[in-house]
């Protein structure tokens, strides 16, 4: 049986051609990305482990236990007598500290660089850091940058740069030299700035040292030198070796390549799932064909075991070589990966490819072991058929033309039921984090009815498009009949299409509502053109007017941590978080009595306060003015923020109120309502986010501090959470009245003028803020863009992903059509002879090709459309559903192309036969 085997599959190695190309290339994936996630992964630790190792211990500040977790405090800085204690030490030869904090580098339009400044730092001659190209700085008017930096702004060494100093004073420094940072996360999302020692400390203001770097004396060990550092420093420091801090930096930044290494196998998973359909489909109709052959091995003495046997070692052989073959391939890919996207990654070009014994295990394991279990249903079918009724029937493959049983059909109709269920159940209980996991339980459920009806599916739809297909000629009359010829075997073909395109259309339909939505709610709860703001900084080093300074010292002091970063007392949390959310008292804290509370009244707690701002940068009121003096500009809408201390509704213990001069709300700026309407807002009222509600409703009093006693507030209405309106929202006037000393805003929105011409807004808006570049000016139509681009992104990077489980659902299309061909092969002559010229018979297998194409991508579509709308709306608040038809007829010409691509050889090989040769073949 063994010789038997080989001999066959040698004599016909072609029928496997197209299945050991779908096992080759789920195995590329597998293999080519563990490749590729683990040179990064290398690139990373090499990285990080080489600054860290060139010295040998390294001290940073000890985080201290806050008494009270919602009320962190930053750690203090490492002082001059420390490091002069450091230095005096034994065991070090040498000792520098890194002085640390942010500085505004303006860009060559003399705009601030960035969202947020970049750090500002010095380091000295013992330091894990050093230029990469150039040299660091040495004098006052002399500043490296991170290379991440000088790219993202298109500075080089030599140039001039200008950076604003604490009193916003500009000053020009030569570039010296860039330094890469690596992957350390303080450095390298925001970028950095590296100044002499002696200039740091003008340009941030920053005392104290946020890491001392040590070498180690001769004659002492990395571990001595970090245990000498330690116990001087004692508990106000945290010290390890170079090599264990390296090893740490390294782990955290091993985990971005772990979840891209499981994103990428999912994608893996989901072509080896297609390539599974594949052999699957490949060996059913092979052991179907090879009934007669199975039966003489039979009649021969052969055993059932012995015929099982010999499958799986087809299955084993067939799969290994692909396997081999794909793990070689997914070598390269994964070498690709590295030389082309791994310089987008942050990723030198030292480090060499990464080949581990475990990359090439699993490719092995998973190409073999899919292979064995896809083909172990047919080998047991192969031991099933009689052997005297195998040899009684013809070649044909009759195994896979049963109809359709009443089990099935009853089958396939409940799992489209329990599925259709579990939709309607996410579209009842509305968006929430179970939502999403529902969906894909019931599109699971779904495709299992595909997979059972697929045949009546396959049968139903191809007389239905036949009607006119048999009108066009006798190729596509016949084209039509030969697809419900075999409708089990086209079902299962075309079921691996299916996949890939549901896949697609769903997200493809996520990705355009979601962008709708988020266009819709600019477009309703924001309708401006420009939105102007101060670029935010952690210390104030932006330069820009802050809550803080408004406020009290006092207040200031108690609502930052001690380097000036606000702590969450002082910065509230998004709309509709969970902190916003929990249970707490009313708004407004506790009420006196219950009598209060049953008159919906709601007093503020003792001792509560309203300080003005809440630690965002501002922006200054002349910008405002400027902005409200154009011409050119219709509305200039000033959102203006402060900070109401001592609530116990918030779990912060604050409450964030609002307000919007010179809009009309709901008319200029609108939102959600739980309860009551926005429209006729006025003073002595405000909106209150339902989060921080607590049992007050509209009509109720809620009452605020302010520096001339209390003021009572109408709840106007109960804002919905999460958007844009949030907290509480009061009138201009009542604002001035609660936060007398708040005169900037948090951000400026700003509507052109009907008719005005777009560049001359632009101007105009620009114009505003050149005297303040720490302002960024950001373009309403800018964002959607920037988001549109964004999602886009994100859909052709799926696509492409997803787009080899498509590749692999077309070659077993075409294998599909080969093996037919082969078993059709006196039929086909015998049309020949009939008088259907070549070209004829090409264009039949043509159309039945794009005709199997079609149906699995046509159920595939409805199904991601379906889906992909169950997902958005579980996920969504009033998702605005978009089916994106611009791609969606892209796939159907996909598919098109597709099925052309998959009759090509087997047309050739069947247009090419010998008629005689054929007619005699039996």
């Amino acid at each position: 049986m063994l010789r038997t085997t080989l001999a066959g599959l040698r004599m016909h190695k072609s029928r496997y051609a197209t299945t050991v190309m779908a096992i080759l290339l789920g195995v590329m994936f597998v293999s080519g990305t563990m490749v590729f996630a683990d040179t990064l992964n290398a690139n990373y630790e090499k990285s990080v482990m080489g600054s860290a190792t060139s010295v040998d211990a390294i001290a940073v500040p000890a985080a201290e236990e806050p008494a009270d977790p919602a009320e962190p405090s930053e750690p203090e800085p490492l002082t001059e007598a420390q490091l002069d204690g450091v230095r005096a030490l034994p065991e070090v030869a040498g000792a520098d500290g890194i002085v640390s904090g942010q500085a505004v580098l303006l860009d060559r339009d003399g705009r601030a660089f960035g969202f947020m400044p970049p750090a500002a730092i010095s380091v000295g001659e013992t330091s894990r850091f050093s230029a990469a190209e150039g040299g660091l700085p040495e004098g006052p008017d002399e500043l490296a940058l991170a290379s991440s930096t000088a790219e993202q702004a298109g500075f080089e060494v030599g140039d001039t740069v200008t950076v604003l100093d604490p009193a916003q004073e500009e000053r020009e420094f030569t570039v010296t030299g860039l330094v890469d940072f690596g992957v350390d996360p303080g450095y390298s999302y925001g970028g950095a700035l590296v100044f002499a020692p002696g200039t740091v400390g003008e340009m941030t203001g920053a005392t104290g040292y946020t890491e001392i770097d040590v070498l180690a004396a001769e004659g002492h060990t990395d571990e001595q030198a970090a245990e000498a550092v330690a116990a001087l420093l004692g508990d106000g420091a945290d010290v390890r070796t170079g090599e264990a801090f390296g090893l740490e930096m390294a782990e955290s930044a091993g985990g971005d390549t772990a979840m891209m290494r499981t994103a990428l196998l999912l994608f893996a998973f989901i072509a080896m799932f297609v390539a599974g359909i594949v052999i699957y489909n490949t060996f059913a109709i092979l052991i179907a064909q090879r009934q007669r052959e199975m039966a003489l091995l039979r009649c021969v003495g052969a055993k059932r075991g012995q015929v099982f046997r010999s499958v799986l070692l087809e299955s084993v052989a067939v799969g290994l070589i692909a396997s081999v073959l794909g793990v070689l391939a997914g070598v390269g890919i994964g070498m690709a990966g590295a030389a082309f996207g791994g310089p987008l990654l942050g990723m030198g070009g030292s480090v060499p490819v990464v080949i581990t014994p475990l990359a090439v295990i699993v490719g092995l394991a998973v190409g073999t072991v899919v292979t064995v279990c896809s083909a172990l249903v047919p080998a047991t079918r192969a031991t099933r058929v009689p052997p005297l009724a195998a040899l009684r029937t013809s070649a044909t493959a009759g195994g896979l033309e049963k109809g359709t049983g009443w089990m099935r059909v009853v089958f396939g109709v409940l799992a489209f039921l329990v599925s259709a269920a579990l939709v309607a159940l996410t579209q009842v209980s509305g968006p929430n984090q179970l939502g999403p996991v529902v969906v894909t339980a019931a599109a699971l459920i779904a495709f299992v009815g595909v997979v059972v009806l697929g045949p009546l599916l396959v049968r139903g739809i191809v007389r239905l498009v036949g009607v006119p297909l048999r009108r066009v000629g006798v190729p596509s009359m016949l084209a039509v009949d030969n697809s419900t010829r075999s409708p089990r075997r086209a079902a299962t073909a075309m079921i691996a299409l299916t996949v890939g395109a549901t896949l697609i259309t769903g997200y493809s339909v996520v990705s355009a509502s979601l962008e709708s939505t988020m266009t819709r709610m600019l477009d309703e709860q924001f309708p401006v053109d420009y939105q102007v703001s101060a670029q935010y900084s952690m210390d104030g080093a932006s330069g820009g007017d802050t809550a803080a300074e408004e406020a009290p010292a006092e207040d200031a002091q108690d609502g930052a941590g001690t380097d000036g970063v606000p702590t969450e007392d002082t910065v509230q949390p998004p709309p509709g978080s969970e902190q916003e959310g929990q249970e707490g008292g009313a708004d407004g804290a506790s009420p006196e009595d219950p009598a209060d509370a049953e008159d919906g009244a709601a007093s503020p707690e003792e001792g509560a306060d309203a300080s003005g701002g809440t630690g965002m940068p501002l922006v200054p009121a002349e910008v405002e003015h400027a902005l409200a003096e154009s011409p050119l500009l219709d509305k200039v809408i000033a959102q203006r923020g402060g900070t109401v201390e001592g609530y116990d509704a918030s779990p912060v213990g604050s409450l964030s109120v609002s307000t919007y001069d010179g809009a009309e709300l709901g008319v200029d700026i609108t939102g959600e309502t739980v309860e009551g309407e926005i429209s006729g807002f006025g003073p002595g009222e405000v909106l209150l986010s339902e989060g921080l509600a607590d049992g007050l409703g509209v009509g109720d009093t809620l009452t605020l501090p302010s520096p001339d006693g209390e003021v009572d507030l109408e709840v106007a209405a109960i804002l919905a959470d999460a958007q844009t309106l949030w907290g509480a929202v009061v009138s201009p006037e009542d604002f001035a009245t609660l936060f007398p000393d708040t005169a900037d805003s948090e951000m400026v929105y700003v509507r052109a003028a009907e008719g005005a011409d777009a560049s001359e807004v632009r101007d105009a808006v620009y114009t505003a803020v050149d005297d303040h570049p720490t302002m960024q000016v950001m373009s309403v139509a800018e964002m959607k863009n920037q988001f549109s681009d964004m999602m886009d992104i994100a859909f052709y990077t799926i696509a492409a992903m997803l787009g080899l489980a498509i590749v692999i659902a077309v070659f077993g299309i075409s294998n599909t059509m080969a093996l037919s061909v082969l078993e059709r092969t006196r039929e086909s002559a015998l049309l020949r002879a009939l008088g259907l010229a070549k070209g004829q018979l090409r264009r039949m297998l043509g159309v039945e090709a794009v005709l199997l194409c079609l149906i699995g991508a046509g159920i595939g579509i409805v199904l991601g459309v379906v889906f992909g709308w169950a997902a958005g709306a579980a996920t969504l608040p009033d998702m605005v559903l978009t089916v994106p038809a611009g791609q969606i007829a892209v796939f159907i010409a996909v598919a098109v192309l597709a099925g052309l691509l998959a009759s090509v050889l087997p047309a050739r090989r069947a247009a090419g036969a010998s008629i005689t040769g054929a007619l005699a073949s039996e």
